[in-house]
């Protein structure tokens, strides 16, 4: 599944310029982001783990379990994302099966890779 198609159509995108991050371990994390352009790159412990490209998500976890970030996301080139407040990432996880199961095999998958970094 790939989120930058689903939401195509958005006209309201955070603008990250490149080496800045969009977000750091220990923040709050209270939304949840779609990058729609631009690559970035995931850091855990001064690791890069992931390198995402569009249609990626991000602070995913943050939606499940109101903890703070548990990684850094840098923008590797000038990046564009969607931010998806809990409320709207609800209403998709009830209206959208596919989004729901899309969210929990990018944790997953995230989970072993970090897993394997231990």
């Amino acid at each position: 599944m790939n989120l930058a198609e689903l939401f195509h159509h958005e006209t309201d995108l955070l603008a990250v310029p490149a080496g800045q991050p969009l977000f750091k371990a220990g923040e709050p994390g209270e939304v949840m982001y779609v990058l729609m352009s631009g690559a970035a790159e995931i850091i855990v412990n001064d690791t890069v783990v992931e390198a995402v490209e569009p249609g990626a998500i991000l602070g995913e976890m943050a939606m499940i379990d109101n903890s703070p970030r548990s990684a850094t996301v840098i923008a590797k080139s000038d990046c564009k994302f969607v931010t998806l407040a809990q409320k709207r990432f609800n209403f998709l996880i009830q209206q959208t099966p596919n989004f729901a199961l899309h969210v929990m095999r990018v944790m997953a998958g995230r989970l072993r890779k970090t897993d394997s970094y231990l």
